[in-house]
């Protein structure tokens, strides 16, 4: 677990209620991305019942920065760099053989990003980008 995770789990409820915690923690635990109902399937029996219990606990933390959505998986992904900073500014690479899914950063593509935005007259908020292919282990074995 990075030290962001490591961080983040240990938030006090004072910052996170109950239930993103309890959210914050499974994705932790599990150190990868899970899909909503993956989640409520984890946390049934920690009172979570409820899709929009999960739902609505995802959507605080991904406004607040400390999850992201990976839109070709269905899944979110707990955000692992310090460089991120919660603006919700990630990069995904996504092995399409062994589903090995890693955050990294790169403050120029960021700011190429944000430029294309600009220039379409756009003030972007936040941008997620997914590299598919697959990863060093897949592809040399």
């Amino acid at each position: 677990m990075t030290a962001r995770a490591s961080a983040q789990t240990g938030l006090s409820n004072r910052r996170h209620g109950r239930n993103r915690q309890l959210v914050l923690d499974a994705l932790a635990q599990a150190q990868r991305p899970m899909g909503a109902y993956e989640l409520l399937a984890v946390l049934r029996e920690e009172g979570l019942r409820s899709p929009l219990q999960v739902y609505r606990a995802l959507e605080q933390l991904i406004d607040d920065g400390s999850v992201h959505k990976i839109e070709s998986l269905s899944a979110f992904a707990l955000c692992t760099r310090l460089e991120c900073g919660g603006h919700g500014h990630a990069t995904f690479a996504i092995c399409t053989n062994c589903g090995r899914t890693s955050e990294f950063h790169d403050a120029k593509l960021d700011r190429v990003l944000r430029q294309l935005g600009r220039r379409e007259g756009f003030s972007t908020r936040a941008t997620t980008v997914e590299l598919s292919g697959l990863c060093e282990s897949c592809a040399h074995g």
